[in-house]
């Protein structure tokens, strides 16, 4: 619960100066971890691994390292070392008595990655990454040779449990090694770093930065699939090489993949890509940013695929081809094999977490980078470029007859408008189902604004009440006979189950949107568990989103801004309203919020934030999500019971309040 409002347990007259609580060093992030490495699940457990990896790979990317080692250990132990210049370990000019290995260590925003003097682009943008592993860890181990003597400090859940000692001299060794193990206090007690992934990661990265070398090692006892216990990463070619492996077997629209790479003017960064086109299957689509992945995409994604969008449309122009004007993107990149890596200076993400790259200018650099070589790529071996014009029309004649007969379908369904859709269905004006969205909402007042907010056009509403049924516990009968069930999936118009027809859906996309609290969180649960289990296709196909409402609104002067949650409030006024006095309104619903902003915050295309719901590509990882939805949605409340159990002691007592 907020720290504006007192516990319910509370009396006004206990709410005094003694109740206001001050985090000092790095408590905060051992109180709240979600803000800073985006939860205490499995991902965020192997988060850490990134953070200390990342900052080697920004020595290698700043010409400082050429090798870094990894090693995962017995006692979820992880070593990550590499031969760059080291932390600097001499006295901090503000912190007197303090080395600056220990600044580093325990102080947030603290680093060399705030000035473009120690390195012009880098992973770390706020100065918490290696601080936030260490206040995570029941032990971090920090030796660092410089000057061929090597030093050593320890620490243990962000505070030091030794002195920076001076181990020796070295003659053979450079840079920063550091040992940490993840606190179970954290993360729980049988969270485990996993080989596969932790090779995987250190895998990607050598492709990244052409040229590093990274040393993966592991102790056998750990390893229980076909993860190699060591292994030695080393790739001259960067992206392509990756490519070539990716795309290897598989028959391709083009004889070679598109692969290059581009500085910026006024060194301002670089671009490096590598595209294919597999004529079957799918491929997949990788973006990173200073060596960090950005599985959200972002800028950069979307000045690659206008460079590429416009070049293929200008090829098409000058072989005469006259269709090639109403291609779009998707024709040219659904299920290519893409992969996007750029370095830019003080990049702007749409979290800690770094999912989404945000910043303005990436867009621009990467399309004027990408184009003039797509534009050689396709002029200079004329064959090649008809083929992929070819291969791209086809795709494009696919999409066009897919949207006709899906206009005839959604024509007729709508014909009777009034007797074959459900009554509190509130329908867009166009009858093309591409570029149009329905807001599944929370209630008829979320719905009445909603109403008032969408664009009449493309946006459609249908308010439910309440929480729906939970399909994965209930039977059949029961599923038929819920109207709430019966009429989104009439609304929806592609049937369930083995009836469901994806290509008959009356929407581009579905967007979950309910209130920015716990009731609302367990309707979307459900909402999602009813997609999972009943349209499986839909969500596989990418047509599933939850909408991201605000739940504070935070003003101070002319200055306003939305924040989702707690953390992201904590945030924005530690960053954005940093000094100021902030008013904080908060939202108890969707309803709650005038029309105006509604459609800002939380509808508008040009400024609201969606997630894409989607299955993983892999057999195993798909099962995986069925086994927690089977067992967290399921009959068997036993199984509820032990994963609460599980994860209580990772809440604390103001969590539960709220």
């Amino acid at each position: 619960m907020s720290d504006l409002f007192a516990s319910a347990s509370r009396t006004s007259a206990d709410y005094d100066a003694s109740a206001i609580e001050v985090l000092e060093g790095l408590e905060p992030v051992r109180r709240r971890p979600g803000m800073y490495i985006g939860g205490t699940d499995d991902r965020a457990l192997h988060h850490l691994a990134a953070e200390v990896l990342d900052n080697s790979m920004d020595e290698a990317v700043a010409g400082h390292a050429s090798r870094i080692e990894m090693t995962l250990e017995p006692g979820n132990r992880l070593t990550i070392s590499d031969n760059g210049r080291g932390i600097p370990i001499d006295e901090h000019p503000r912190f007197p008595g303090k080395s600056a290995l220990e600044v580093i260590l325990t102080t947030l925003h603290s680093g060399g990655k705030f000035s473009d003097t120690a390195y012009a682009t880098s992973g770390g943008l706020h100065g918490v990454g290696v601080s936030v592993v260490n206040a995570l860890s029941t032990e971090t181990i920090v030796e660092v040779a410089r000057d061929r003597q090597l030093h050593r400090q320890t620490f243990a859940r962000g505070l030091p449990t030794s002195k920076l000692i001076e181990v020796g001299p070295t003659q053979n060794r450079r840079g920063t090694s550091t040992t940490f193990t993840p606190d179970p206090e954290i993360f729980g007690e049988g969270a485990h770093f996993s080989p596969k992934r932790l090779y995987r990661l250190a895998r990607s990265k050598a492709y990244l930065f052409a040229g590093v070398e990274i040393r993966w090692k592991c102790d056998p006892t750990l390893i229980d699939d076909d993860t190699p216990a060591e292994a030695v990463f080393q790739f001259p070619g960067g992206l392509a090489d990756h490519l070539k492996e990716q795309i290897e077997g598989k028959e391709t629209a083009t004889s070679a993949p598109f692969a290059g790479r581009h500085d910026f003017p006024d060194a301002k960064g670089s671009a490096e890509w590598a595209v294919a086109w597999p004529i079957w299957g799918e491929g997949a689509q990788s973006y990173y940013c200073n060596t960090i992945p950005t599985p959200d995409g972002g800028t950069h994604e979307q000045g690659l695929r206008t460079a590429l969008t416009k070049g293929i449309r200008a090829f098409g122009e000058l072989v005469g081809q006259k269709k090639a004007k109403d291609i779009q993107s998707e024709d040219l990149l659904a299920g290519a094999e893409i992969m996007l890596s750029v370095f830019i200076r003080d990049p702007q993400f749409q979290s800690q977490t770094k999912d989404r790259l945000t910043s303005p200018d990436a867009a621009r650099l990467v399309e004027n980078a990408v184009r003039d070589h797509f534009d050689h790529f396709l002029a200079d071996h004329m064959e090649r470029g008809r083929a992929l014009l070819g291969f791209v029309l086809d795709r494009m004649d696919e999409r066009l007859k897919r949207r006709a007969e899906r206009e005839i379908k959604r024509k007729t369904a709508t014909s009777g408008r009034k007797l074959r859709l459900p009554g509190k269905l509130t329908d867009c004006a166009n009858d093309d189902p591409e570029g149009t969205e329905l807001f599944i909402v929370e209630g008829d007042s979320a719905g009445g604004s909603a109403k008032q907010a969408r664009d009449r056009k493309t946006q459609a509403i249908l308010p439910i009440r309440g929480k729906i049924l939970n399909v994965a516990s209930a039977t059949a009968d029961k599923i038929r006979a819920n109207q709430e069930i019966a009429d989104l999936a009439l609304a929806l118009g592609c049937g369930v189950r083995d009836r469901c027809k994806p290509d008959d859906l009356r929407y581009e996309r579905i967007v979950i949107m309910t209130d920015a609290d716990v009731d609302g969180a367990h309707i979307a649960t459900l909402l999602m568990t009813f997609f999972f289990q009943e349209m499986p296709e839909l969500v596989k196909r990418g047509h599933l989103f939850l909408a991201q409402p605000p739940l504070y609104r935070l003003s101070a002067g002319t200055s306003v801004a939305y924040a989702r949650d707690d953390a992201h409030r904590a945030e924005l006024e530690a960053t954005m309203f940093k000094g100021k006095k902030v008013e904080v309104s908060r939202f108890k619903g969707l309803g709650e919020m005038n029309p105006a902003q509604l459609r800002e915050t939380t509808m508008d295309p040009r400024t609201r934030s969606l997630i894409r719901i989607t299955l993983p590509a892999d057999y195993e990882d798909r099962a995986a999500v069925k086994d927690l939805v089977d067992r967290l949605m399921g009959r068997n409340p036993e199984h509820r019971f032990r994963f609460i159990q599980d994860h209580a002691a990772q809440l604390d007592e103001e969590e539960i309040d709220a």
